[in-house]
């Protein structure tokens, strides 16, 4: 069992920076392939940037590349998604999620959830 508190997000202008963490609970974080998801109102989840349970792979949307670093401590059991050049595009509530051992860009094949951080990014 895997618990996953998201934090840091917020209200910010575009072009501004924010830092999203995601702490777990549970002795065995470091097998977990964690990953950020994100769902605008009134649309459906979507796939940001995944971490492999090592931090050797990662993984990003096409959207967010370039501007989005995702990694992770395992010492601290957390994983972090840097956002630079933020765009009022990116405004949506971001999940963090975990899953054993195999990485993915698929929601449906994780197996745990936070309860997600709003971002807005105003123009």
């Amino acid at each position: 069992q895997v618990q996953l508190v998201e934090s840091g997000g917020g209200l910010v202008q575009a072009g501004a920076s924010l830092r999203l963490s995601c702490a777990a609970s549970g002795r065995t974080f470091s097998s977990y392939a964690m990953a950020w998801f994100r769902q605008a109102a009134g649309k459906d989840r979507d796939f940001v940037a995944a971490i492999s349970w090592s931090g050797e792979s990662t993984y990003y949307a096409d959207s967010v590349k370039g501007r989005f670093t995702i990694s992770r401590d395992n010492a601290l059991n957390t994983v972090y998604l840097q956002m630079n050049s933020l765009k009022p595009e990116d405004t949506a509530v971001y999940y963090c999620a975990a899953n054993w051992v195999v990485v993915t860009t698929r929601a449906d094949e994780y197996d745990y959830w936070g309860q997600g951080t709003q971002v807005t990014v105003s123009s």
